[in-house]
């Protein structure tokens, strides 16, 4: 998308990333959850998102439909707004970042170029993509919002996963899959990687 504004300029702010993660102790980042609707994204977000509250870490969830309630709401489901729409959460995640905060992005995002291109915003130490991995079987048998039954009745076209294409991260940070972990589980894997990583320290 070519920019329409004209003679802006980018404002430095006073208060650097690194003063913020000196003070908060933690190292923000963004933990992009990608996977299959109803495979557990953002289930698995709002989790960990609480689990970090507890141990102190600032933290926040951009889930896909609430923000298509607000800022995307503009937006439809062609390809050319699936991909504006994770270009604009990709920027928003910077900001959190810049901001020190660690933010979860639960959102389907079915295409590698859109994913890698959201990476490029930030260092490299700062992307975190996590698969959240399960059969498309099982998505359709926890169906909670009542989607797939939808789509496979015809009320809903162009599809992820069904009619409409999911690329798999050819090499994701982190791997969860639902379909045999529990929650807790999820949760202590993504706690496990970000220490190890270093964003977070061990308790």
């Amino acid at each position: 998308m070519n920019a329409k504004a004209r003679n802006i300029h980018w404002h430095e702010q006073s208060v650097t990333v690194e003063r913020r993660r000196e003070t908060f102790q933690y190292r923000s980042c963004i933990i992009w959850f990608t996977g299959l609707s109803a495979a557990g994204k953002s289930t698995l977000a709002n989790d960990l998102c609480r689990t970090l509250y507890e141990r102190g870490v600032k933290s926040y969830v951009l889930d896909g439909d609430n923000v298509r309630h607000g800022l995307n709401k503009d937006l439809g489901f062609s390809p050319a707004d699936r991909k504006e729409n994770i270009r604009r959460i990709g920027e928003v995640a910077k900001l959190f970042v810049d901001a020190g905060l660690i933010v979860l992005t639960a959102f389907i995002s079915p295409f590698r170029e859109d994913r890698d291109n959201v990476r490029k915003l930030v260092k490299d130490d700062e992307f975190i993509e996590v698969y959240v991995k399960c059969p498309l079987n099982e998505c359709e048998k926890r169906d909670p919002k009542g989607i797939y039954k939808k789509v496979r009745s015809g009320q809903i076209k162009e599809f992820t996963g069904i009619s409409s294409p999911y690329e798999e991260p050819f090499d994701p940070d982190l791997i969860i899959d639902t379909e045999v972990m529990n929650s807790q589980e999820c949760v202590e894997a993504m706690l496990s990687h970000l220490i190890k990583n270093k964003c977070i320290r061990k308790l």
